[in-house]
């Protein structure tokens, strides 16, 4: 457990006013970026990150989030307690100016932290302001406090209530103000799961607890190992070149720099940088320390150990990164991020600082572990001449097919439309289901790409493996967007991208294999939301001279039930059976085996007509569980994959893999 310092000198002294708090409920989106699912939840994110910055400065050991039945958030710590006593500038005490005021907080260089994940200062006040209820209590040296606000308006004066046992702390609870959150105020416990996980990978030591008091479920997360924990739980299923996980934790002038890697076997780079706390999802200069130095250290490690020879070319970065798992985490006292979304680092220093720890460390590590070394070695070694076959192979065959005007494949049922926006393409599953697509089609609108078979799966397959097959290549010719060092989205020539294939084992297996594509190498198309499933009909049924379409049992069962009501209703004499299709009077019931067993007519009217169809966005909310999937179900540990697969074999369908 982190041991806890304890700083009676931090007062009020030490939080500096900067400004004051209409603008927030006028303009919530500037402060949280939405007012949707990602605003909602980012109030959490704000008043959590404060108590994740106690414990980064020392202070705190301990955080709990508990999601109230009655809608509430309650969040506290067992840090310093925000200070009480009356502020020199505002006349207020020091914990209502924090909770009132725009940019009064104790991260602007008044001395309240030399660390901190807050750059702008202004996540409880904006959290107050969005809020119908927010209720704030403080311990101070055993003694509470409270005071109560509605909409970021104070509601009577900071009350003392006494003695307690608990020595210092800061507990928050909140009610998002449904007049901003429209569309939902309801908090996402695995959202909430997720975000406290990571906290505690980050910040080692740290106990953090979660719990739901509407579905009575709860977690706790406390790792020792911090990011050492992270990279091996980004690499759970996956073949890793050493156990040993590279650790460094170094002070350099007045900020700390934490790297943990580890190899897998893979061929994908899993790199998570992170800036007190903040992912940066663009990067920035602790990236490019990193990149950099990793690609010196290990080519001077490969020239020196005659693993490269003299006349071979330098391995590249993308060689050295093909199956690198890596966390850095840089702590500053003064973060330069881009923007309140904090998704890139500007500090130049930073990429000095990083370079330095990792060009000492990890060469000392590479020189003490030859073992490990060789295997990184000889896999980007494995990656250059792959990258090379790649190259030969994608200039045969994309270079030579658009100088041929052969850039679209032979196969493809191309739309007339050329406007993007408006176009879609349909991969479809088999020549006979395609034959029908075509015929049945708005050839305006909608171009057909068939399959034959099961497509390659990418995830034990390089880049080079993938341009030699025929699906593969075919696929990318049609999208437009290219692939590799090539790719660009803006090339995409259609907004919709929509999976289509049979409702069986068979078709949702083809259809994992294209998603593990898309998600792999073209992962700017799925974050964009083009990719689709098309929900094709598991049943007809008929009654009289009408059609139902049923695309679950269930859904069957109630068209069944509904049939039968409405022959009551009318008299109609309905004859005593088990047979309820008969008491419904259906005169048909079909099962389809596959969308080959539909003709033209019936699979526009069920699976492609815009105002019948039923599709199903495919959209990545925890890239890091995705990934995890994606190993589990198309890798080679066969254990994994199968007791993922009987955990859920009675209900496992594609909406339900949850990524």
């Amino acid at each position: 457990m982190a041991k806890q310092k304890v700083d009676n000198s931090y007062d009020g002294s030490q939080i500096q006013v900067l400004e004051g708090l209409d603008p927030v409920r006028k303009r919530p989106g500037m402060y949280i970026g939405s007012t949707g699912y990602d605003g909602l939840h980012h109030l959490i994110k704000e008043i959590a990150d404060n108590c994740v910055d106690e414990a980064i400065a020392g202070y705190a050991t301990k955080i709990n989030v508990t999601m109230l039945a009655d809608g509430g958030v309650t969040i506290s710590d067992d840090g310093r307690g925000i200070p009480v006593d009356k502020h020199p500038k505002t006349g207020m005490s020091t914990l209502e100016t924090a909770l009132t005021i725009l940019h009064a907080g104790g991260k602007f260089g008044g001395g309240g932290y030399k660390v901190s994940s807050g750059l702008h200062g202004v996540g409880s006040s904006v959290v107050n302001a969005l809020s119908t209820r927010l209720i704030a209590e403080v311990v101070r040296e055993h003694q509470l406090y409270r005071i109560e606000f509605a909409q970021g308006v104070t509601q009577g004066q900071l009350q003392k209530l006494g003695k307690t046992d608990r020595v210092n702390g800061t507990t928050i609870t909140f009610y998002p103000d449904p007049t901003i959150f429209k569309e939902t105020v309801e908090f996402d416990y695995k959202w909430v799961v997720n975000y406290l996980r990571h906290q505690a990978y980050l910040t080692k030591g740290i106990y953090v607890a979660v719990k739901d008091e509407r579905t009575n479920e709860r977690d706790a997360f406390y790792f020792e190992g911090g990011i050492q924990s992270y990279v091996r739980h980004l690499n759970v299923g996956k073949d890793v070149a050493s156990d040993n996980v590279f650790y460094v934790e170094k002070q350099v002038e007045d900020s700390m720099v934490e790297i943990a890697i580890q190899y897998n076997d893979s061929f994908v780079e899993i790199v998570k940088p992170f800036a007190n706390n903040v992912l940066t999802p663009e990067g920035g200069t602790h990236l490019v320390g990193f990149r950099s130095a990793l690609t010196r250290v290990i080519n001077d490690y490969a020239r020196k150990s005659g693993l490269l020879k003299e006349k071979e070319e330098n391995l590249t970065g993308d060689d050295i990164r093909e199956g690198l798992t890596a966390i850095i985490l840089v702590k500053l006292p003064d973060p330069q991020f881009e923007g309140q979304t904090k998704s890139k680092l500007g500090n130049p220093e930073v990429r000095r600082y990083v370079e330095q720890v990792m060009n000492e460390y990890f060469s000392y590590y590479l020189d003490e572990n030859p073992n490990v070394a060789k295997v990184i070695v000889g896999k980007a070694l494995l990656a250059a001449r792959a990258r090379k076959a790649a190259r030969a192979a994608r200039d045969n065959v994309i270079r030579k097919g658009a100088l041929d005007g052969m850039s679209l494949p032979g196969k493809l049922a191309d739309c007339s439309s050329k406007s993007p926006a408006d176009s879609e393409l349909y991969i479809v599953e088999g020549d006979s289901a395609g034959g029908s697509a075509k015929s049945g089609r708005d050839s305006k609108t909608q171009a057909i790409l068939p399959l034959r078979g099961k497509v390659l799966n990418v995830e034990r397959a390089r880049l080079d493996r993938m341009l030699g097959n025929n699906e593969i290549v075919s696929l990318i010719r049609a999208m437009g967007v290219g692939i590799s060092d090539q790719f660009d989205i803006s090339g995409l020539r259609y907004h919709r991208i929509i999976i289509m294939t049979d409702a069986d084992v068979d078709g949702s297996h083809i259809a994992t294999l294209l998603m593990t594509f898309f998600f792999r190498y073209m992962r700017e198309v799925v974050d964009g939301g083009h990719i689709y499933l098309a929900k094709p009909p598991l049943f007809l049924l008929r009654a009289g001279t009408k059609k139902y379409y049923a695309y679950s049992d269930d859904e069957r069962d109630a068209i069944t039930d509904r049939l039968i009501a409405e022959r009551k209703e009318k008299g109609t004499k309905i004859e005593p059976t088990d047979d309820r299709n008969k008491q419904a009077g259906i005169t048909l019931l079909q099962r389809y085996k596959g969308l080959g067993e539909m003709d033209a007519e019936q699979l526009w009217d069920t699976t492609m007509n815009p105002e019948n169809r039923v599709l199903i966005q495919i959209r990545v909310e925890d890239a890091e569980r995705a990934d995890a999937i994606f190993t589990k179900l198309m890798g080679d540990q066969v254990d994994l994959r199968k007791s993922f697969i009987q955990g859920r074999a009675k209900s496992l369908n594609l909406e339900e893999l949850d990524i």
